[in-house]
């Protein structure tokens, strides 16, 4: 049994950093089974999405809580911004750690820094396993994982970032803008019940 164990576990890490699937293991904030989802497409180079992060995001989880779902996908904006698939995969490699919002929370608020060398501080800074984080970020492990959010967005017609959706629908992006749909979806499902 013991020896099932580790191999059970062994198997997980390795599965983890393989880059054989696009399945993030970054977890929402708020509640993962709340019925109220919101989903934000965003780019960790992107000036306007370090501004929702700290204007929009934070204050709504802190406001609505455990009755919310909050959810991250990348959207990173290649062309116009040299390192943002760079540091969503290493958001990624975070996450296969449990520190993706806090390697979220690091990059916009050092989003200057941004570089590939930033990017390794940051993991030391998150006391992250470097010879793990540094095998992910080198082998692209996770560049799939963010592709796919990319085309998710895509296929959601997301053409520019942040782009937030509240139960799949898109709203304009804006903290009121966005407590009204959350507030919608909170009395609907109310008056349901």
């Amino acid at each position: 049994m013991k020896t099932t164990l580790i191999f059970s576990a062994s198997l997980l890490v390795l599965t983890a950093c393989s880059g054989t699937s696009d399945v993030s293991n970054r977890t929402p904030k708020g509640n993962p089974n709340a019925a109220v989802v919101i989903t934000e497409y965003a780019d960790l180079q992107c000036p306007a999405c370090r501004a929702a992060h700290q204007s929009i995001a934070a204050p709504l989880v802190a406001q609505y809580g455990n009755q919310i779902s909050y959810n991250f996908k990348h959207f990173p904006l290649r062309s116009i911004h040299r390192f943002a698939l760079d540091a969503a995969e290493a958001s990624e490699c975070a996450a296969d750690q449990g520190k993706f919002w806090e390697f979220v929370d690091i990059a916009f608020e050092r989003q200057e820094e941004l570089s590939l060398e930033a990017l390794t501080a940051w993991g030391e800074t998150l006391n992250l396993d470097m010879a793990q984080f540094s095998k992910c970020q080198k082998s692209h492990a996770r560049r799939d994982t963010v592709l796919a959010d990319y085309k998710e967005g895509r296929e959601l017609n997301v053409g520019g970032t942040p782009t937030f959706f509240v139960n799949g629908k898109n709203v304009p992006t804006g903290y009121d803008t966005l407590t009204e749909a959350i507030d919608a979806e909170l009395e609907r499902l109310t008056q349901r019940l």
